[in-house]
């Protein structure tokens, strides 16, 4: 019996639910369980025993798992446990409060909150790829979409901060009420659910800059009317860029939304977003020179804009982007903000100038570090196309960690 045939056959463990989660959400159970500090305080604590038990019988009998499908995990493949201590990002061995991560992409909230001393508890996306990538860097699969009620109850009741990079939709707004109603049927309302239920200290949401004028300023409306009328919660809002608060070269403005349950956290006033800070890096400490693939070199015979690249492309000081039918340099001498569509048909890839005067893309990694994260986060074997998608999608690691610092202090003094 494989471990697909245990979770999805007639006669499962798992009793024959209306709803049933997905093949990786049963992966995410397990690998949540495995990691947790208080693992028997889990909604799902009893299903993980009895995954696991069930897989011990099937490794003492012989039977073998799927290794391409459960993504090297233990608890799956139980010999995998060796594996564990290549992971990049463990959780940490005593951690001071707890957090989820919804929209959760590769990890950049979970890596600035676990710095900060935070365990993971719920993490969530629905990304087979941005999975893949989580999973490989911190052990623990994340459940999928969370806008299945089945996913919803695997939150634990109890955690302090709730971290959401959710995307960003149009509301209707039927009648012009605001609030609760009318976020259903959009992404946000999944937050809203979920901080209604569980009722966290504080939460910490980021979107493009654009969400306080998007509809015309009806959607960040309804976010802000629905977290402070409906919920109850204070909410500070900022848009920070990351070269002028994180220290890291690339121009990246978003927007951070930051609330406290005043009845929990009083002392709410006593947040303050972080002051901007001098750059001290430049692109120069990002750029590898030693990068040698061929595929990420434009040459005449390969690229039909080349001699447009020779015209424009002149300062090996900056980062460059290729825009459609033009070349367009970062007069700020920095990257310019990372999107999730570089790397595919040739729109908004990032291009440098090498030392020896050859034009090329910024490597996945290079647009990991542009993005904040250390030189130990690994992705898995995915396509280049994934990666850049990735990377464009994060947040940019330290400056999520510098507002973060402020919310735990917060919290801390409480």
């Amino acid at each position: 019996m494989l471990f697909s045939t245990l979770i999805n056959g007639n006669n499962s463990i798992i009793a024959q639910q209306a709803d049933v989660l997905s093949y990786s959400d049963y992966l995410a159970i397990i690998s949540h369980y495995i990691f947790s500090a208080n693992r028997d305080q889990l909604p799902y604590a009893t299903t993980a025993v009895q995954i696991l038990n069930a897989l011990e019988e099937q490794e003492n009998q012989g039977y073998v798992a799927e290794p391409e499908q459960v993504y090297g995990m233990r608890g799956v493949q139980l010999n995998l446990f060796e594996d564990l201590l290549t992971i990049p990002f463990p959780p940490i061995a005593h951690p001071t409060f707890q957090f989820i991560d919804l929209f959760a992409g590769i990890g950049g909230f979970r890596l600035a909150f676990q710095n900060l001393g935070g365990e993971c508890v719920f993490s969530s996306e629905w990304d087979k790829d941005a999975q893949k990538t989580y999973q490989r860097n911190f052990g623990d699969m994340p459940f999928g979409d969370i806008t299945k009620r089945n996913v919803k109850d695997c939150i634990p009741d109890h955690f302090d901060v709730l971290c959401a990079g959710f995307p960003c939709q149009a509301f209707s707004i039927a009648g012009r009420q605001m609030g609760f109603n009318d976020a259903r049927g959009t992404l946000f309302f999944d937050v809203a659910t979920i901080l209604q239920e569980k009722r966290p200290r504080a939460f910490f949401l980021e979107n493009v800059k654009n969400l306080q004028n998007h509809d015309e300023g009806r959607t960040f409306e309804v976010i802000y009317n629905t977290l402070t009328n409906d919920l109850g919660y204070v909410v500070y809002h900022a848009v920070l860029n990351s070269r002028t608060h994180g220290n890291i070269p690339q121009n990246r403005e978003r927007i951070f939304i930051i609330g406290f349950d005043p009845e929990q956290v009083p002392n709410h006033t006593d947040f303050h977003f972080p002051e901007p800070i001098d750059l001290q890096t430049t692109i120069h400490d990002i750029i590898d020179q030693t990068v040698n693939n061929p595929s990420l070199f434009y040459t005449a015979d390969r690229f039909p804009h080349y001699e447009e690249l020779q015209r424009n492309m002149v300062n090996p000081n900056t980062v460059y982007q290729w825009r459609r039918q033009y070349v367009r340099e970062n007069q700020n001498n920095v990257c310019p903000t990372l999107t999730a569509n570089m790397g595919e048909g040739g729109h908004n890839v990032p291009l440098i100038i090498t030392d020896n005067h050859q034009f090329r893309k910024l490597t996945p990694e290079e647009c990991l570090r542009f993005q904040g994260y250390p030189n130990n986060y690994q992705f898995p074997n995915i396509a280049n196309s994934k990666k850049y998608k990735q990377a464009g999608n994060s947040v940019t690691v330290p400056l999520i960690q510098r507002v973060a610092n402020e919310i735990i202090n917060v919290l801390n003094h409480v």
